[in-house]
């Protein structure tokens, strides 16, 4: 078993002895590794700039760099949108890049700096991170946003700053945490009091041998039981004014054409027109009709209404359930959206594809667009799995292929020949800190200025 290091209890180990020159020796390949790995970083993080800003990534369809650098490198996904923002910061900090470009800096630093830096205060930032921990940098720039939060706009910094976040205990609970600006957040308090009135008064009302049923439950978990109410009152009655369907296709062919065994002529032309009047392509008609609700009316020759057909939809709640449940979330490669998506036919309904299962598939609406209309294709495989192709036809991995590493490259020996102009040694990334308290109050005001 071993044990823990801040546990260990050693006696003083002399400069001349092996352990101390191998803790040394190893000691000083571990920070001069590093600096090469900043320098490296910046490059990295360089290339990213000219690929977003060029938008290099729409190639493969993916949406967005971050996403690109998900599938492509195996980056999680807050880690990569960091990176794409760490990379056009940089941009704009020509003393904070040069430095980062030396290895001087580690990419903790620099991602802390670019949350607050500009031209005006980089010289400021860089002694700090020259001087400090990343610890110390993360802790001024913290401070800094908080004290400049408070010298903000209350109003427009609360409606910036709404957010609502989920999260997953061990337990299965889900724990909700909302920020919300003062006025909604009013709001959304009135609306749970008044839930929480409304159940208090139906337990009044109900007979009960035990009056007291109320007040055996805290007040926390009636404000719970009240937020459930108002979700399920919303699930059951929709938003005011607005239709259950997000889109409702009115489909218009003629007697004729709907008595004969082909397809619908909105799919064959550019005839097809959704309830405004507004024309649409019939590749945006096929996308609509992926996931929708359709009603048919039926016309005669003159335009004269002969009958409505019942609405129905596509893709029943049953197998959207099982698709949502098999696919969770988009299939597109590269893609990690599991809101907003539609169910989409691989054959569509209206070239014979039947609404089953292995004939259908979950994009995301981005990618559902470039399906349809973006000139991206999706076929079932040999495998019977789906294939992906781009606008070239060249067909799509799932997964971003990593290059093959050679465990024989000695990686310090390829960075020095890469970097030897810039004289990295093991001091090169070192903070320059020294021991004793900071005075946070007299560092904040220095960066405020």
């Amino acid at each position: 078993m071993t044990t823990p290091a801040c546990s260990r209890t050693t006696a003083t180990v002399p400069a001349s002895s092996p352990v101390f020159r191998r803790s040394e020796d190893l000691g000083n390949q571990i920070t001069e590794l590093c600096g090469y790995i900043n320098a490296a970083t910046y490059r990295l993080l360089e290339m990213i700039r000219e690929f977003d800003q060029e938008g290099l990534w729409e190639l493969d369809g993916v949406c967005s760099c971050a996403h690109w650098l998900n599938w492509k490198c195996g980056i999680g996904m807050n880690a990569a949108r960091e990176k794409v923002r760490v990379a056009n910061a940089l941009g704009e900090l020509p003393k904070i890049s040069a430095c980062y470009s030396r290895g001087e800096i580690s990419y903790s630093k620099v991602r802390a700096m670019t949350r607050v830096a500009t031209v005006d205060n980089e010289d400021y930032l860089l002694m700090i991170a020259e001087h400090g921990t990343a610890y110390h940098m993360e802790t001024l720039v913290r401070k800094y946003r908080r004290v400049t939060r408070l010298n903000e706009d209350d109003a427009e910094k609360q409606h910036d700053n709404r957010a609502f976040r989920i999260s997953h205990e061990d337990d299965g609970t889900v724990v909700l945490h909302a920020r919300l600006p003062a006025e909604t957040g009013a709001l959304v308090l009135k609306a749970i009091e008044r839930a929480l009135d409304q159940n208090t008064q139906d337990v009044s009302a109900e007979t009960s041998p035990e009056p007291d049923a109320v007040e055996r439950e805290s007040f926390e978990q009636r404000r719970a039981d009240a937020l459930i109410d108002i979700a399920e009152s919303y699930l059951a009655n929709g938003p005011a004014a607005s239709s259950g369907d997000r889109y409702q296709v009115m489909l218009h062919v003629s007697a004729e054409t709907l008595a004969e065994d082909e397809e619908p002529a909105f799919c064959r032309d550019n005839t097809s027109y959704i309830e405004d009047g507004s024309h649409v392509s019939a590749e945006t008609a096929r996308r609509l009709c992926c996931d929708a609700a359709i009603s048919v009316l039926k016309e005669d020759d003159d335009g004269e209404l002969l009958n409505i057909g019942r609405k129905s939809r596509i893709i029943p709640p049953a197998m959207r359930r099982a698709l949502r449940s098999r696919d969770e979330g988009c299939r597109f490669p590269g893609c990690t959206h599991q809101h907003t998506i539609d169910g989409h036919h691989i054959t569509h309904w209206s070239q014979g594809g039947e609404t089953r299962l292995d004939n259908l598939v979950q994009l995301c609406r981005y990618h559902h667009r470039l399906v349809h209309e973006g000139g991206f294709t999706c076929k079932k495989n040999t495998a019977g799995g789906v294939a992906f192709h781009d606008r070239n036809g060249r067909r799509m991995e799932p997964s971003g292929k990593l290059p093959a590493v050679r465990p024989s490259i000695d990686i310090t020996e390829q960075m020095r020949d890469r970097y030897e102009d810039l004289y990295i040694d093991a001091n090169t990334c070192v903070s320059h800190y020294s021991s004793g308290g900071i005075d946070w109050d007299l560092t904040v005001s220095g960066l405020m200025n």
